[in-house]
């Protein structure tokens, strides 16, 4: 039978259907299957428009299925829920004009039971009969929707029944199926459609800043497709861009929808007062207090927050049940990363208890409001007066998640509490812009100090230069004269809750400076302020070596301090203090980080590899036993270094290979292709060019693709870059070059872009420019590598530039140039600060260095000014250029 001619009142519907198509399919086949499916969702989640045009589809794919038709029954109107059944014999036309003719047949009417009960009427309509009953909107009247069709299902075996709610009917043999907001590219593709009708000739893709403002639209309202609906309307009056910007206030923005809607779906806000009208005062509650919560909760945190004023701790995972069941909170399971299993709750470190099997982020489910009802929650949370009280909560909440979780980071637990932090960044930092925001120096000095190392694990630099400023400029400056020495502290600022005890009050506000100054470490802009060199005096006057808290994270980080004021000499001597002080104190962890530093520093100063090694063995041996998988990596890549340098090739890959595993268990993926980057730099050494080759590539091709992979970009490019320079393929040489140089940005170090800009003028000279312009390029870079910082971190790099200076020398003034060139070679061997051996590229460099000027001078010549320069001082060198 034709659509047209089919019995039913449902008729398509005359809008296109966008971005349901999957859905379209799965609903056919579950009305095929099954008697009785229940489209659940949100408000505004296009539950309506799937259930009408499914029941369409339905009927025309099996055309003998329904021979009685498809019929809707619309319960939104339906105001008492002993009414339904009535409002479904309407639906159906069953309601005919009765004519008594007697009154006998009256008095026959008024004994017959079954003529009262709406739901014996509504069965003997339908027992005969095979056809498909919509019943759209049954959230408000959920328990007389349920038993009408549990009753009709029992009574009628042709009647299939197809609900939409915001929670199940709870029948048995009921199939759920969720309709979820639109992914991106759907709900894409109905802004497209919606908006080319509002507006003839709109497109997505006019333009980068339309379809930037179109996707922020389509996230901001939770691919919801009402509220999508709703705001292409409004792009008659506005850009996407304009639209965009004014969502902040959506619920008056996103108003007057189409007339053909019922009125609750005329207005975005409508939408939400529907939903809100079903709850009751406690799941009321519990729902506009999740809206402080940034990026979901776990149900211990929703506990702790959302409980109180009435609503008792233990009922809160009831009313969230509730809650999801009405489509008003969002549950999925937490991702659960590799070492995401037995993470203990904020309650258990609070407590002392062990940790409880299955207790940590894998395995849990996370709850979150969508940002719409997010919004709408707030604004019923300002009305309730409660906001102050429960975003207090929030705060203490996640303040001692971050400090029971920080000495957790040190130890066999290191990347399960790190995946829990991470996966509750969002809720940490609005703890902290609630504590900046409302000037709580105590609460945001102990935020700020228990993440610091969470940060500083993932790199998130930003994080911690951002707040740690924030928060240190809540309280006066203890680095400003007259300066305080600070006592000696065992414990730290952060063993206890606030608030602190006065001498920890002032140790915290100097730390968290500390924190701030290596956030922000190289920003040569600032050692040369006057008030950041008065900053740095103040903590140089303020600690001294082998303190407590100069011996622990992060009061050890005062070492930048003497780094950044030139006094980088100093630091060895520093770190031996903090060695002993580590020792002497009983500190395992601190021990194993200063040592795995100072073998760090110790691998770059002349005749000191044996002891960096010792230091890397001690500290790799305290970390595996405290089941620092961090530490382990870290003391390893030092160790292999330290072989790498020695030109022990084969203990250097050993060595590699061993953090590279410690790095993956970490899930340090930017730090693992580093590694494989230097052990391809290795392999090159070796004397396995093709097989370093194949590994640069290899990290390259995933560096490009990793978030964390751009050190590993840079250093993998630099590498493959001097390699290929070394056989002569100059071109692809700088092509590698001139990638890392278009990358570099304002914030990037000098020494950086010197180096570069080095290389591109030793590849000039390679291909046989000698133009003039090389030396003022040449003497640019080495100007440029002058970092204060490049003593400690790369002592060698303005050693070698003096060779690409002695090369310039030589081709552009030939034999007037060779003399001091020579004068330089023998500069450069003098101050090579680790010269057990060096990389092949700078042996190459030095040997063609030579054989230029020694055939330009002779000889002797060429002797007597080699060992002249062997007696200048690097600025004296560097003058030759």
């Amino acid at each position: 039978m034709p659509p047209a001619a089919r019995p039913g009142n449902l008729r398509a519907r005359l809008t296109s259907f966008v971005g349901r198509e999957h859905d379209l399919d799965a609903l056919r086949a579950d009305l095929a299957a099954h008697r009785l499916v229940t489209l659940l969702g949100p408000g505004g989640a296009g539950k309506t428009r799937l259930s009408q045009e499914g029941a369409e589809a339905a009927a025309a794919a099996l055309p003998d299925a329904w021979p009685h038709g498809v019929w809707l029954a619309e319960l939104a109107p339906v105001d008492d829920p002993r009414t339904v059944p009535e409002a479904v014999l309407t639906a159906l036309g069953a309601r005919e004009t009765v004519v008594r003719g007697t009154t006998a047949e009256g008095l026959r009417a008024a004994a017959d039971h079954g003529a009262r009960d709406p739901h014996a009427r509504l069965a003997e309509h339908c027992a005969g009969r095979r056809m498909l009953l919509v019943l759209d909107n049954c959230e408000h009247v959920i328990g007389a929707a349920a038993e009408l069709a549990e009753r009709l299902l029992i009574a009628c075996p042709g009647v299939t029944v197809l609900a939409t709610s915001r929670e199940p009917l709870a029948v048995p043999g009921e199939v759920v199926r969720p309709v979820e907001p639109l992914p991106d590219p759907v709900a894409l593709r109905l802004l497209a459609d919606r908006g080319a009708a509002a507006r003839p000739g709109f497109r997505l893709d006019a333009d980068e800043e339309t379809a930037l403002a179109c996707a922020e639209i389509c996230r901001r309202l939770d691919g919801l497709p009402l509220a999508i609906e709703l705001a292409a309307a409004r792009l008659r009056m506005m850009t996407p861009r304009q639209l965009a910007d004014r969502l902040d206030d959506r619920f008056r923005l996103l108003t007057s929808g189409s007339r053909t809607l019922l009125p609750r779906q005329q207005t975005l806000r409508a939408v939400v007062d529907w939903s809100w009208d079903l709850t009751d005062e406690p799941e009321r509650a519990v729902l506009r207090r999740l809206s402080v919560f940034a990026g979901g909760c776990d149900l211990a945190a929703a506990e702790e927050v959302c409980a109180g004023d009435g609503v008792p701790a233990y009922e809160v995972a009831g009313l969230l049940g509730s809650l999801i069941d009405k489509s008003l909170v969002v549950a999925a399971p937490a991702d659960e990363g590799p070492g995401a299993r037995g993470l203990p709750g904020a309650r258990d470190l609070e407590a002392g208890r062990a940790p409880r099997a299955g207790a940590g982020a894998g395995g849990q489910m996370r709850y979150r409001l969508l940002e719409t009802v997010a919004e709408y929650a707030g604004e019923r949370l300002d009305e309730a007066g409660e906001r102050a009280a429960v975003e207090r909560r929030h705060l203490v909440a996640y303040r001692e998640l971050a400090r029971t979780s920080d000495p957790l980071l040190r130890g066999p637990r290191q990347r399960a509490v790190i995946d829990r932090l991470e996966l509750e960044h969002d809720n940490l930092r609005t703890a902290l812009r609630r504590a900046v925001a409302a000037g709580d120096e105590q609460e945001g000095l102990c935020l700020v100090l228990s993440l610091h190392w969470f940060w500083s694990l993932r790199d998130h630099r930003g994080d911690s230069c951002t707040w740690a400023e924030a928060v240190g400029a809540l309280g006066p400056n203890p680095f400003a004269r007259p300066v305080e020495v600070a006592p000696e502290l065992p414990a730290r600022p952060i063993d206890a809750p606030p608030p602190m005890p006065p001498e920890q009050l002032v140790e915290a506000r100097r730390e968290v400076r500390l924190v701030a100054l290596a956030s922000n470490d190289g920003n040569v802009e600032w050692l040369r302020d006057p008030d950041g060199q008065e900053e740095l005096a103040g903590i140089i006057a303020a600690y001294r070596g082998g303190m407590p808290q100069t011996c622990k994270v992060p009061g050890v980080l005062w070492y930048h301090a003497v780094l950044m004021t030139g006094r980088w000499r100093e630091l060895v001597e520093m770190l031996d203090q903090a060695v002993e002080g580590c020792r002497g104190f009983g500190y395992d962890w601190e021990l194993a980080y200063v040592l795995q530093l100072r073998s760090k520093i110790l691998n770059d100063r002349p005749g000191q590899l044996p002891r960096a090694t010792r230091d890397a063995d001690e500290a790799l041996a305290i970390f595996v036993r405290l089941g620092d998988v961090w530490g382990a990596a870290e003391a390893l890549a030092g160790r292999g270094e330290s072989a790498e340098k020695r030109g022990d090739h084969a203990a250097a890959v050993r060595d590699y290979e061993a953090a590279m595993v410690y790095a993956e268990q970490l899930g340090a993926h930017g730090q693992t292709l580093l590694l494989r980057a230097r052990l391809g730099a290795v392999l090159i050494e070796d004397g396995r060019p093709e097989d370093g080759r194949r590994m640069l590539k290899e990290v390259l091709a995933e560096a490009e693709d990793a978030h964390s992979g751009r050190d590993a970009a840079w250093f993998t490019r630099m590498t493959l870059g001097m390699h290929l320079a070394t056989e002569g393929r100059t071109h692809e040489a700088r092509r590698e070059f001139l990638v890392v140089r278009e990358a570099l940005t304002s914030h990037d170090s000098d020494m950086f872009l010197g180096l570069l800009d080095a290389a591109l003028v030793s590849l000039d000279v390679d291909e046989g420019q000698h133009g003039p312009e090389l030396l003022p390029r040449i003497r640019q870079a080495v100007t440029q590598v002058r970092d204060p910082l490049v003593e400690l971190v790369a002592p060698n790099l303005p050693v070698v530039l003096l060779l690409t200076g002695a090369r310039v020398l030589t081709a552009v003034r030939g034999a007037a140039g060779a003399w001091d060139a020579a004068r330089l070679i023998g500069a450069h061997d003098a101050l090579l600060v680790s010269p057990h051996v060096t990389p092949l590229a700078n042996r190459r460099d030095r040997a063609r260095t030579e054989e230029a000027a020694r055939a330009l001078l002779g000889d002797a010549a060429y002797e007597a000014a080699h060992a002249e320069g062997g007696g200048l001082a690097l600025d004296e060198a560097a003058a030759l250029i």
